[in-house]
């Protein structure tokens, strides 16, 4: 049983690395032996994750904006160039845009979808050649989508856009999984509740506000690193291997107790 969660010696790319839920991920899969390599649009912050995460293991950093077709691209063939073969891709790059109903704005409908639902689709068609070479039925490549529980019940916030992407990132993730079955490519998405994020920074800018949605979590508190990490760890290992085209709530119960 010793391998069952082992991913040593796999190269796994991790888009919007450089911080938060991306951050934790690509800590864990290092930490576990991976060679990682963690990208995000801004130089300076996936420079900064590389090197801390250099520290404990293999990590590299291939600046990257996955909200383009030709950005997905120019990131599949520098990470070709770097690493040839890919054994897990991780698409976590996403945005967020709040704003009242009626004066929701079309560009914020226009930055989410290029990001959280494009960019998923883009870059992984991108490195097919990549998650192709090394894959078998023992041994699939894997493809991890990062959805959002947002994605499978009404949130409380008025972030019309984010839902919708990731209700559309959960429904990509079966459609890529049966596609892509037969080429031992199996394709997942986690849909994380509450974790601590930039992205979420505001929900727990006070005591109050955190033990306020702590208590709308049935286990009580928010997620943690660990718990992100270790379903990743399940996913991307042979203990994975024959899971494809599920979407798992990491929400402390959230949907599945309500």
């Amino acid at each position: 049983m010793s391998d069952l969660f082992d991913v040593s010696g796999r190269t796994a790319l991790v888009t919007g690395g450089s911080r938060g839920i991306g951050l934790m991920i690509a800590r864990g899969l290092v930490q576990a032996g991976a060679r990682v390599v963690v990208s995000s649009r801004k130089e300076n912050d996936v420079a900064a994750a590389a090197r801390e995460l250099a520290a404990i293991g293999d990590c590299h950093a291939i600046p990257g904006d996955v909200s383009t077709q030709q950005g997905a691209a120019a990131l599949a063939q520098a990470t070709r160039e770097r690493f040839g073969e890919l054994d897990i891709l991780v698409n976590n790059a996403g945005t967020n845009w709040g704003a009242p109903l009626e004066e929701y704005p079309a560009s914020g409908w226009e930055k989410v979808a290029h990001t959280n639902v494009e960019g998923v689709f883009h870059l992984t068609v991108a490195l097919l050649p990549e998650l192709r070479a090394g894959a078998d039925a023992a041994d699939p490549a894997r493809v991890i989508n990062i959805g959002s529980i947002d994605g499978l019940r009404t949130p409380p916030y008025e972030n019309y856009a984010y839902s919708a992407s990731k209700a559309a990132v959960h429904m990509l993730t079966r459609h890529l999984a049966k596609r892509l079955a037969g080429d031992h490519i199996t394709v997942n998405a986690i849909a994380p509740g509450p974790f601590e994020s930039k992205m979420t920074a505001v929900l727990f800018d006070s005591d109050e506000s955190r033990e306020a949605i702590e208590q709308t979590v049935p286990l009580g508190r928010i997620g943690r690193p660990d718990d992100v990490a270790g379903l990743t760890l399940f996913l991307a290992s042979r203990a994975g291997a024959y899971l494809t085209g599920t979407v798992i709530p990491l929400d402390g119960g959230i949907t599945g107790c309500g």
